[in-house]
């Protein structure tokens, strides 16, 4: 339903045949006490440093990403702003901030939120690793075990308070090419926690709280719907989709924060009751602005910056014409396309638009035993000049070289 610009007690959240109004924010407001918490961590410096200091690939390119700016901290990008219109939002104006580490124990991302063993996100082929035990994070939510580490926020839950905050930043992933990903990216999470005596907590409060977000980020006049959905540390859990133009688009997904989990960070489930949500921040600014390629965000011609507002329509600075190439081999199972992926990106950078499977097959008799067939399209576009072949060629080159003698392949 459409929400009425001067009167936010009309808002209305549909969810399956439910529907849930909303009280306006004020009425609603969370009552604590807001602080800027920043988790410094010897660790995480110690770790920093080793990686610098390598010289293989994947040591190399964790570095690169880390040395990254993070557009949620960089004044003027979209990033920075949907973080400012939430955080201005009247429904979370209490909520405290929390910068957090940004390599993290594997069993702090992983094991306390209910990740199952065979998760695809604890793989190394999804997952940057510094060593056996840390990874570049893959979701900002980890703040909740930081956040319950400081001392005023475990003295606040022994008197039975309230309490919740806001984490956002860089997250790291690894994950295929277009122009829609990108495997340095950036999250915003927020989480609030009552003792029950105060409130608890169910889908009633998870609902208004992406109603509240909605509102923050597209405006009063924003059409939104909520679909079950289902995340390893929440439950119920819910997505939200926005309709920009005709098209519904997934942008947020949050739940009722699981008691196992709860337990896990030493919380009483049988006290606390909460809601959790967490997204990318870069899918909400490509719909809002209709961004037709996700390095844009990153982009520092003028050209572009100055049209990197939320709710702008962007108009393309030139369509600057593609050099497309292809590339075929055979490779034995063992092959991880992320991997291939990342050795793309760090020859190519981001002159590399997109990366797309033409075709894959095997043939005992042709390749032999546990071999397959690749052939990979690799698209080179740059979003601010044409490019040339004697500039693309070598690149060319080198993805070939190293697709034989990294991957062991037989390049046809």
């Amino acid at each position: 339903m459409r929400a009425g610009r001067s009167n936010w007690s009309l808002v209305w959240l549909i969810t399956k045949r439910l529907r849930v109004r909303i009280p306006p924010p004020q009425q609603i407001r969370l009552k604590m006490c807001m602080r800027e918490i920043v988790i410094e961590s010897p660790e995480e410096k110690k770790l920093r440093a080793e990686v610098a200091a390598r010289t293989d690939a994947d040591g190399m390119r964790m570095s690169r990403f880390l040395g990254m700016p993070d557009l949620s901290r960089t004044e003027g990008n979209p990033i920075a702003e949907i973080v400012t219109r939430i955080l201005a939002s009247p429904y979370f104006g209490d909520l405290d901030i929390i910068t957090t580490p940004e390599i993290v124990p594997a069993s702090v991302s992983f094991d306390l939120f209910d990740f199952p063993a065979d998760h695809p996100a604890r793989s190394r082929s999804d997952t940057y690793y510094i060593n056996d035990e840390h990874i570049l994070r893959t979701h900002t939510t980890v703040m909740w075990y930081y956040y319950l580490q400081d001392e005023e926020v475990r003295a606040r839950i022994a008197a039975n308070k309230p309490v919740g905050c806001f984490s956002f930043g860089k997250v790291y992933r690894r994950d295929e090419i277009d122009r829609n990903h990108m495997n340095v990216f950036h999250q915003i999470d927020g989480w609030y926690l009552a003792p029950k005596a105060v409130k608890t907590i169910g889908v009633k409060e998870l609902e208004e709280s992406l109603g509240a977000i909605a509102t923050a980020v597209f405006g009063p006049d924003v059409k939104y719907r909520l679909n079950e959905d289902t995340f390893p540390y929440t439950h119920p859990s819910r997505e939200m989709e926005v309709q920009i133009k005709d098209k519904w688009v997934e942008v947020v997904g949050c739940g009722v924060v699981k008691g196992s989990v709860l337990e896990k960070l030493g919380v009483d489930s049988s006290n606390y009751t909460g809601w959790a949500f967490g997204f990318g921040l870069e899918r909400l600014a490509i719909v809002s602005m209709n961004l037709p390629d996700i390095r844009l965000l990153w982009s520092k011609d003028p050209r572009v910056t100055r049209q990197l507002k939320l709710g702008n329509e962007f108009k393309e600075v030139s369509k600057f014409p593609p050099i497309t190439r292809d590339i075929s081999f055979v490779v034995g199972n063992d092959f991880v396309p992320n991997d291939y992926f990342d050795c793309i990106r760090d020859l190519g950078d981001d002159l590399v638009e997109e990366v797309s499977l033409l075709d894959k097959y095997e043939n005992k008799e042709k390749f032999g035993e546990g071999k397959t067939s690749y052939t990979y399209r690799i698209v080179y576009r740059s979003n601010e000049r044409t490019l040339t072949v004697e500039e693309i060629n070598p690149i060319q080159e080198k993805i070939i070289e190293e697709t034989k003698e990294k991957f062991h392949a037989e390049v046809r």
